[in-house]
């Protein structure tokens, strides 16, 4: 897979509540890496490739929504190395296709859609006896070998930051964070999902059994309305963050994860002479989806 990580750098953010309590806020802009394969998506895929590539599987099957990051990158590593994929994606098939799946499918992907019930009860044993040839990798790169690669992204974190903040979905990067991080960053995760409170345990079931860390925290109250959803107000946090900071950010994650954080700084949650690190992780791609002219980027 042909990424860029020479183009990824760290960039200062100001805001008043920033300045107001003297914290120091840079974010990793690993939506550079590459076009479709951004953010924290090849990391979480490098393991489960470097596995399938162990054990000779030359096509791929996963999980995903309709403005799923993942299935893109997957989709994309699959037509870089001339590989068949499928995409089992949550709902029913819509009367025209997201732009991520449009790019997708563009791309070589097979899209089966399942009943949201289906997608649900997904039974992955029984799916992999039906495609046999076909590695699978669940929703999201979620499982032990998806935090594996999330190391990788420290090497643009500085070890003087204090806090580490990134959106998420499935748990699987915050999970890697956690795992990776040094004793005193404490990782601090913005839930873009509505009612998946269950997400700290599932966190939990990804960390190794003997390993131990109390210095993190999830926070489930800046979905906007659930994965993918958006109004007015966060639209015009995005177009505000560009025209302060001229950093681009997606409806379905970075936005979330900028304004529970920009919200928290207001709140005090930060000491003051905080350092703070965000991770941008990429899915811009997904802006597609929205009327011209809706964003000022």
């Amino acid at each position: 897979m042909v990424i860029s990580p020479e183009k990824v750098y760290v960039q200062h953010l100001t805001n008043s509540s920033f300045a107001e309590n003297n914290l120091e806020v840079s974010i990793v802009r690993l939506d550079l890496i590459h076009p479709s394969i951004s953010g924290n998506k090849w990391f979480k895929l490098s393991a489960y490739i470097n596995d399938a590539t162990q054990k000779s599987y030359q096509a791929f099957a996963t999980f995903g929504g309709a403005y799923s990051n993942h299935i893109l990158a997957t989709a994309a590593h699959c037509n870089q190395q001339g590989y068949k994929c499928i995409g089992f994606i949550r709902g029913e098939e819509p009367a025209s296709l997201s732009h991520t799946l449009a790019d997708a499918k563009e791309l070589g992907m097979t899209l089966k859609f399942l009943s949201r019930s289906e997608y649900q009860n997904r039974d992955i044993e029984h799916l992999k006896s039906l495609y046999p040839e076909y590695y699978f990798i669940d929703e999201g790169g979620f499982g032990t070998l998806g935090i594996i690669g999330i190391k990788q992204i420290f090497q643009w974190i500085p070890s003087d930051a204090s806090f580490i903040v990134a959106a998420c979905g499935t748990g699987t990067t915050i999970a890697g964070l956690i795992y990776s991080a040094l004793p005193h960053q404490k990782v601090v995760g913005i839930n873009v999902l509505k009612g998946y409170e269950a997400i700290e345990n599932d966190i939990k079931q990804l960390l190794p059994s003997d390993f131990v860390s109390n210095n993190w925290e999830i926070f489930n109250t800046y979905h906007f309305g659930g994965y993918a959803k958006k109004n007015d107000s966060l639209i015009n946090f995005m177009n505000e963050l560009w025209q302060t900071n001229a950093l681009p950010t997606d409806f379905v994650y970075e936005s979330k994860m900028m304004y529970g954080l920009i919200d928290l700084a207001k709140k005090g949650y930060f000491p003051k002479n905080s350092k703070v690190i965000a991770i941008h992780s990429g899915g811009l791609q997904g802006n597609l989806s929205l009327p011209k002219g809706l964003l000022h980027f």
